[in-house]
């Protein structure tokens, strides 16, 4: 296939932190391809299967997981960027990684952990996923982390526009390999960006409809979903009304992609570099502005009757004490980690706090579940609610 000029151009990569003067080859594979493959293969990125995404260790088998979001997210954004023309590996690859920093229990797991490193820092899942690409997750002889491309790296810090204010992490990593943290990330990190809010706004509708938290009646009278509702009635009368929801999502997401594609397709004419897409000060990649204000619209809605019911709200509670005395638990006594952390603790501050949150970040749900088990001897209770 053919790039566009103002795609991310494997054979004009910046190339990787680290030189790979050792490096087997195997394969042809393009730079972003190699970067997809080395994400798909992590650990971190396993752990996924095991993260939450809205519900926190669900007992059902049909909610989705940070895993299957990710996933999701990765097909939606190949999609659009074969019609765009812009590199599909490298798209993928910022599909994939994009949540690898969340700790357990989602952004309730951020919040403690953020609050546990008040003096150290803060938390930050954005970071974290690089923190965790670049230098904690380290499968290779010759260096650290994953050595990923300058590209999928930018990608990762900037697919949600220019970062002004990084935090400690992330400063970090940009002062060892920069990143450009003042310009607008590649098309194809925007892609990525649009696509998980294109895959979270209609699959979460799935799930918080199987979990009893979403009023049927009350979420098909809102405006964003409305029209199509109703197109479905039409074209699929007296079919169960399992399958016209499921026929619901596939065609919501149809309008926000092909609104996506007409929109992008508009703001990218005389753009004829990827160079001018970092320069463009705005991002290039956008919904109509018709589409983006019912999408707000409808994030709201969902906010007030999926994110914050208050039996979420009461889970994520739970979930923040959890994390809270995993963190006491370990800054007292390091020897309740593993072996290899704590072998590698750093002696002084802010580092050794630091060292324990990198720890709790990379559990899973379940796995901080039992830790905290382990430790305090008892299971919290409600952490599940579906």
């Amino acid at each position: 296939m053919t790039l566009a000029p103002y795609a991310s151009d494997p054979a004009r990569s910046r190339g990787r932190e680290f030189a790979m003067e050792n490096a087997v080859a195997r394969g042809p594979r393009s730079a972003y391809q190699r970067d997809r493959d080395r994400i798909i293969h992590s650990i971190a990125f396993r752990r996924l299967r095991y993260k939450t995404q809205v519900f926190i260790a669900p007992d059902g088998d049909h909610y989705r997981v940070r895993l299957t979001h990710s996933l999701e997210v990765a097909q939606i954004a190949r999609v659009i960027a074969r019609i765009l023309g812009l590199d599909e590996d490298l798209t993928e690859a910022l599909a994939l990684a994009h949540d690898i920093g969340h700790p357990p229990f989602g952004h309730a797991g951020e919040d403690a952990l953020d609050a546990a490193l008040h003096k150290a820092g803060g938390f930050d899942h954005n970071a974290h996923t690089l923190r965790t690409l670049m230098r904690l997750d380290s499968p290779y002889c010759e260096h650290d982390g994953l050595n990923l491309t300058w590209e999928t790296l930018e990608g990762l810090a900037k697919h949600n526009g220019p970062v002004l204010e990084p935090n400690w992490a992330l400063s970090e990593l940009d002062a060892a390999y920069g990143l450009e943290l003042n310009t607008h990330a590649s098309l194809e990190a925007q892609v990525a960006a649009l696509s998980d809010d294109i895959a979270y706004d209609n699959h979460d509708i799935d799930d918080g409809l199987r979990a009893g938290f979403l009023d049927l009646d009350e979420l098909l009278a809102h405006p964003f979903v409305a029209g199509q509702w109703a197109e479905v009635e039409r074209r699929y009368p007296g079919v169960p009304r399992d399958r016209q929801l499921a026929e619901l999502i596939r065609t919501q997401i149809g309008v926000m992609v092909n609104d996506l594609v007409a929109q992008t397709q508009a703001n990218l004419a005389g753009v004829g570099s990827v160079e001018e897409v970092r320069a463009a000060g705005r991002p290039l990649v956008a919904f109509s502005p018709e589409v983006a204000e019912g999408e707000r619209a409808f994030k709201r809605f969902m906010y007030d009757k999926l994110y914050y019911h208050p039996e979420q709200l009461e889970t994520a509670r739970r979930a923040r004490a959890v994390l809270a005395e995993l963190y006491s638990a370990y800054s007292q006594e390091t020897v309740l980690m593993e072996e290899s952390w704590i072998d590698t603790m750093p002696r002084y501050e802010p580092e050794r706090s630091r060292h324990i949150a990198d720890y709790i970040a990379g559990m899973t749900d379940r796995f901080a579940i039992s830790c905290h088990e382990q430790i305090y001897g008892r299971t919290p209770e409600g952490l599940s609610n579906v």
